[in-house]
């Protein structure tokens, strides 16, 4: 463990230099508002997909002060499709509060950083590293599978006991010495390892700058770290969609119950069944329902069937709910809807 602890993070630091990503659009200006709106957008969602809506949100949003100054709806617009719409939610509650606490101005502690609003642990380390060169661990996703393989760490890390225990070995395998000046190379060079060669699947541990380290290596198992417990099966739920429409093309939307799936965003009046949308059709004497092919959505935790049913009616026509709106064509753009909503509704325009 000791050759581990002094070898580890100068191969990882020296790797990163020469090897690692330098071309992500976040590593240009590294800004705290930057590093952190590339860290939110980065939980659960893949580097690829998060390029094109990073460059999106920065056109719309370039800086703290026009993002705290922002209307939900406007910020949960420019999320729109990229999913996990509560760090949208947090990501607006923490730019105020960061104008609101500190001035503007980003505090340079980690710990204070997770004092924040949709900032944990590991994206409170991201930005201190980056950002102010605080000796700070992370543990995102890809960091979990190159720690726990490079020490052999068999607990299950879907108990926060383990997980507190991981922690604290990473922290242990911290650069020393030239401290600041190190961290975020080091940082970078874990996400970049975990990202590049210690996939999940078929990693290239030839590759690995830690190989001679890692305990996963030389068993020759390293897919069976890290260790979770198994998965349940996802639930298949139906949603029956209903698609109002009038003659000049505007389309009723209502906003979503703040909890549960889409929390807070615009959406089509949804059901449970077929039946509770039929009553609803009937008391707002909608004619002719059209049902559309139904679209396959997958969650984190469970998969949906969206059924839409479209129909039209008369500007003197009653409203198909309470509390929603009309919204023009035009118009649909600029709301924040679900991703399934927007391409059911863009396919028929």
């Amino acid at each position: 463990m000791i050759a581990l602890r002094s070898d580890f993070a100068v191969r990882v630091v020296r790797w990163q230099l020469g090897n690692g990503r330098h071309d992500l659009p976040w590593q240009q200006v590294v800004e705290p508002y930057r590093v952190w709106l590339s860290e939110i957008m980065l939980q659960q969602t893949q580097v690829g997909t998060v390029v094109d809506y990073y460059a999106r949100f920065l056109r719309r949003f370039p800086d703290l002060d026009s993002l705290a100054a922002a209307d939900l709806d406007e910020v949960l617009a420019v999320w729109s499709g990229l999913g996990y719409y509560s760090r949208a939610r947090n990501l607006h509650r923490c730019a105020r509060e960061v104008k609101d606490r500190f001035g503007g101005s980003w505090p340079e502690s980690a710990s204070v950083l997770q004092s924040l609003p949709g900032i944990g642990r590991s994206t409170a380390a991201a930005i201190a590293a980056f950002c102010f060169g605080e000796r700070v661990a992370i543990l995102d996703g890809n960091v979990r599978r190159v720690l726990a393989r490079v020490l052999g760490f068999d607990l299950d890390l879907s108990s926060s006991a383990n997980l507190r225990q991981l922690w604290a070995r990473a922290e242990e395998l911290l650069p020393v010495g030239q401290v600041s000046g190190e961290m975020p190379a080091y940082t970078q060079g874990l996400m970049d390892i975990g990202a590049m060669l210690c996939r999940a699947r078929r990693p290239s541990c030839e590759s690995c700058p830690v190989a001679m380290h890692c305990v996963a290596y030389r068993t020759g198992k390293p897919e069976a770290f890290p260790v979770r417990s198994r998965k349940l099966p996802k639930k298949t739920e139906s949603l029956w969609l209903l698609w109002v429409t009038r003659p000049d093309g505007s389309t009723w939307v209502e906003r979503r119950p703040a909890v549960g799936i889409w929390s807070g965003l615009f959406c089509l009046p949804a059901f449970s069944s077929l039946d509770s949308l039929e009553a609803v059709i009937s008391s707002a004497r909608l004619m002719c329902p059209e049902t559309l092919p139904a679209v396959s959505h997958a969650l984190t935790h469970k998969n949906l069937v969206l059924q839409p049913v479209r129909v039209s009616t008369s500007p003197s026509a009653l409203t198909p709910g309470e509390g929603g709106m009309w919204v023009a064509k035009e118009r649909l753009a600029d709301l924040g809807l679900p991703a399934p909503i927007r391409r059911i509704l863009n396919a028929a325009h």
